[in-house]
């Protein structure tokens, strides 16, 4: 059992407790190869209870340019990545206003953006 499937079996297990893994990819157009895998294994992780839904970057107005994670809208995690877009680490951000910011942000592209069966086409 590879990576995949072991991500696969924890988002059923964490969403048959009642997680919810909910989101947004912002994406440049024409997708990357990168971009293309991500909306390929999108179906798999879908279907295992994760939310995926895309925004093109252009309908991203007023959102960061950078990548992050929230858990339980409580835990913000920045992703770092060099000019190469090499992951270079997870900066966690505790700052209640900044937090909050970032739930706004979240739920504004969450709103704008399509869902993954829908941007598939």
């Amino acid at each position: 059992m590879g990576w995949f499937d072991n991500w696969l079996n924890m988002i059923r297990d964490a969403t048959a407790e009642g997680r919810r893994f909910m989101r947004v990819r912002v994406v440049t157009m024409p997708l990357t190869d990168y971009s293309r895998f991500g909306v390929f294994c999108s179906k798999y992780t879908n279907t295992a209870g994760e939310d995926i839904r895309y925004l093109r970057r252009d309908e991203a107005t007023g959102l960061p340019d950078y990548d992050y994670w929230l858990f339980d809208s409580r835990k913000l995690v920045r992703m770092h990545f060099d000019k190469d877009e090499n992951f270079l680490g997870g900066e966690i951000i505790d700052d209640p206003a900044v937090v909050v910011d970032h739930n706004h942000w979240r739920d504004a592209a969450w709103h704008r953006a399509a869902q993954r069966d829908d941007f598939a086409t």
